[in-house]
């Protein structure tokens, strides 16, 4: 599994630092980023499907790999 943020719909509520930091970055303004374009690690997919829950804009999906 892999993440993606789509930077045009984040709104920089910072939720997805919040929930899964090891994952998530965001800037001085809130907006988020992911840390790597590799495969989300099997121990952190529970937090990486709670981001994507959480994400008020629905700005971040997972990509099956």
């Amino acid at each position: 599994m892999k993440v993606r943020l789509n930077a045009d719909k984040c709104q920089g509520h910072a939720r997805c630092y919040a929930l899964a930091p090891e994952l998530f970055d965001v800037d001085e303004y809130g907006q988020g980023s992911v840390r790597s374009a590799d495969s989300v690690p099997a121990d952190l997919e529970d937090r990486a499907r709670l981001a994507v829950a959480n994400c008020p804009e629905f700005a971040i999906e997972i990509i099956d790999d």
